[in-house]
């Protein structure tokens, strides 16, 4: 039996495609099943919380729970994708989160909507290593470009997929052609990981002794894993505005405008970053923390009706974002053996979606009990940044 793998960062061979074939089909990838997904999660919040009529938290368990078993899953997930290869990985990814979208525009009721989020955890913990995987296996000199080109689509559809889910919810025909549109452009994005150019095929007796020795080199690299823990409130510092934003209770357009200021602004970013290999500057993530502790301390006292302190929330968590993400990125490429970029990479995203996850649970209950401590949590979020980045060491 033999496996597909994108082979290591630097490799080249004479039957190997070229790496600018490979970052197109990505970033093809990336635009269509990010479409999908900010176009369903920009209104999630107000559809579970308005139209189902569920508690704050209840909206937070099943906003976390999607979160945090996702990155529970990326543990093994992430050395299991250096063992599978990114194209299988990526495609089985994507048919689960179309699954997971059908489910969610078709179920109510809290403990069907916790199956969507279940089957939606899935794949998304296949799908992030799988296309990181790929990106990381390109050669050094356009690996930092390449990921800039990746999440710069990234925000370019959450600038988008907010608007077009505005769009189709204004067509008044529901929730569900929603969470339709959102399944066909995933089930896109799985056709995209089949046509990714093959790398190099080796035995899989060989791929599972290399796996074990990812396993091992990522659990024994004391260094790495104290920067996974500095670096675990990300993932809920990116996330955070999504949830914070429909359940202070600003108007859909509102929301809306905020999440593409906060989109357009971190796309802006990325050139910037990618440059010169500056993401791999303990300066650079250091900074896009302070920018997301200024962001929620400004986000923590709004009411609903102050749309210019929003914008500027979200100007603020759009430089956070757009910092964060390569930094993080590129620092791990770096520091991860050549292919256990995916072990590296699942332990470090795990420890940050397990913080998510539990901080979505607490802010869905925070919200619940009042202003006071809505605005506590908001605080709270500010700290945390704040704490990560004094905290935050190169690896």
């Amino acid at each position: 039996m033999i496996v597909d793998t994108p082979a290591p960062a630097g490799a080249r061979s004479a039957g190997r495609p070229s790496d600018r074939r490979l970052i197109t089909t990505v970033v093809a990838i990336q635009l269509a099943s990010s479409l999908g997904f900010f176009a369903v999660m920009a209104h999630l919040v107000a559809y579970l919380r308005h139209d189902l009529g569920l508690l704050a938290g209840a909206v937070g368990l099943i906003l976390g729970v999607r979160v945090g078993l996702q990155s529970a899953l990326l543990l093994p997930v992430g050395a299991i994708t250096d063992l599978l290869g990114a194209r299988r990985t990526g495609a089985i990814a994507c048919v689960l989160r179309a699954l997971g979208f059908v489910l969610l525009g078709t179920v109510d009721g809290v403990g069907p909507l916790l199956c969507a989020a279940v089957v939606l955890a899935a794949g998304g913990a296949l799908y992030n290593p799988a296309a990181q995987c790929l990106l990381a296996g390109v050669g050094p000199d356009r690996r930092s470009r390449g990921f800039a080109g990746y999440v710069a689509t990234q925000h370019v559809a959450t600038v988008f997929g907010p608007v077009m889910g505005l769009a189709v919810l204004s067509g008044g025909r529901g929730f569900t052609p929603l969470a339709a549109t959102a399944a066909a452009l995933w089930t896109i994005g799985g056709v995209l990981f089949l046509l990714v150019p093959h790398g190099g095929r080796r035995p899989a007796v060989r791929r599972r002794r290399e796996l074990s020795a990812g396993v091992r080199a990522v659990f024994g690299d004391r260094s790495f894993l104290l920067f996974a823990l500095a670096a675990s409130p990300t993932t809920l510092l990116a996330n955070g505005m999504l949830t914070a934003v429909p359940l202070l209770d600003f108007t859909p357009a509102a929301a809306t405008l905020c999440f593409c200021v906060l989109a357009a602004v971190a796309a802006a970013a990325q050139p910037f970053v990618a440059a010169g290999h500056r993401g791999e500057r303990p300066w650079v993530l250091r900074l896009g923390l302070l920018c997301a502790a200024a962001a929620f301390c400004v986000l923590a006292p709004l009411d609903g009706t102050q749309t210019v302190p929003l914008l500027i929330a979200a100007v603020l968590n759009g430089v956070s974002n757009g910092l964060i993400q390569p930094a993080v990125f590129q620092r791990t490429a770096r520091h991860a053996p050549a292919g256990h970029f995916g072990a590296y990479y699942g332990v470090l995203q795990s420890a940050a979606g397990l913080f998510s996850f539990a901080g979505e649970l607490l802010i869905g209950r925070l919200f619940d009990l009042g202003a006071v401590a809505a605005t506590a949590a908001l605080t709270g979020l500010g700290a945390f940044a704040l704490a990560a980045a004094i905290g935050v060491r190169d690896p």
